[in-house]
């Protein structure tokens, strides 16, 4: 499976991504006085590097029915500082004890363990002001439909929940369906509410919500699917962390339970699929399309 136009889409996300982090940079001020080092945590952790893939499908989804393109950005920032404290508390040593993260040294490393989880606090936090801010959207019930589906992609039923599955999974022995489950709360919300984000800021019909969220639900699976593969083939250069950690824990991951070669059509499978519910948006969906066909051939 190639991707179509992938010239295209890369110069998408790539400048996507340059439009999400100057709304950061907006949004994450510096200050004077002591807490100015949670700040620049907050920066260091939330501002420079990954792929952006999450305020992409925000920013692309809203496009699809004439959203103003500052209130997108606004949720597609804050949606990645979501993202973005749950990378900060994965590494902490309490969970995955990583020291590299987009191939740089993780927050802990940089500034120090206390200091990374009050990031990690304040990051999640600030994602709520915004969402509920008036500038992000001018109709309440849409800033508090934000605020509602974000809160419950990111909790005990969604991506922290997940995370506790992942935990539990280092003792015990997991099947397929057992790690679907655990990768689509822990991985597959997040990418969800990204996506349906987009309806609810342009008030789309229920059918158009419910293309949105199959897009996503296979996408989400996926890409962790694509992870999994890259955890086994690919370099710490290529992907920015350790490799070959999930193995060396005796994880059970969709590789591990497949194989290579089955995880790999899976997750091509998983992206037509995703296409397909697309077709109702017709051309202004090529984007979003194509993204689901990079997902299962990125290598980071």
């Amino acid at each position: 499976m190639k991707v179509r136009n992938l010239t295209t889409l890369k110069t998408a996300l790539s400048a996507n991504a340059d439009a999400v982090n100057a709304t950061l940079d907006s949004i994450l001020e510096l200050s004077d006085g002591p807490e100015s080092r949670l700040v620049e945590a907050m920066r260091y952790s939330a501002l420079e590097g990954g792929k952006r893939i999450r305020p992409f499908l925000v920013v692309q989804s809203a496009e699809l029915f004439g959203v103003s393109r500052q209130s997108a950005l606004r949720v597609a920032a804050a949606v990645e500082m979501v993202h973005c404290y749950s990378l900060v508390h994965d590494d902490l040593p309490a969970m995955d004890d990583d020291d590299l993260r987009r191939g740089r040294a993780t927050c802990h490393i940089e500034f120090d363990e206390a200091t990374a989880i009050l990031a990690g606090d304040a990051l999640l936090t600030k994602a709520f002001e915004v969402l509920s801010d008036p500038k992000t959207h001018d109709d309440a019930r849409v800033r508090s439909d934000l605020v509602l589906a974000l809160a419950k992609s990111a909790g005990d039923r969604g991506m922290v929940g997940g995370q506790m599955l992942d935990l539990f999974a280092e003792d015990h022995e997991l099947d397929v369906p057992e790690i679907t489950r655990l990768q689509r709360m822990k991985t597959g919300e997040l990418i969800a509410v990204s996506c349906e984000a987009g309806g609810i800021l342009g008030k789309a019909s229920r059918s158009a919500r419910q293309a949105l969220h199959a897009y996503a639900h296979d996408i989400g699976l996926a890409f962790q699917i694509a992870d999994d593969l890259l955890d086994v083939e690919g370099t710490e250069e290529e992907v920015g962390k350790k490799t070959g950690k999930d193995e060396d824990a005796g994880k059970a991951t969709f590789v591990s339970l497949l194989g290579i070669e089955r995880a790999r059509e899976q997750a091509e499978l998983l992206s037509r699929q995703a296409t397909e519910h697309l077709e109702i948006f017709g051309e202004k969906s090529d984007l979003l399309k194509e993204l689901a066909e990079y997902i299962v051939q990125r290598r980071s």
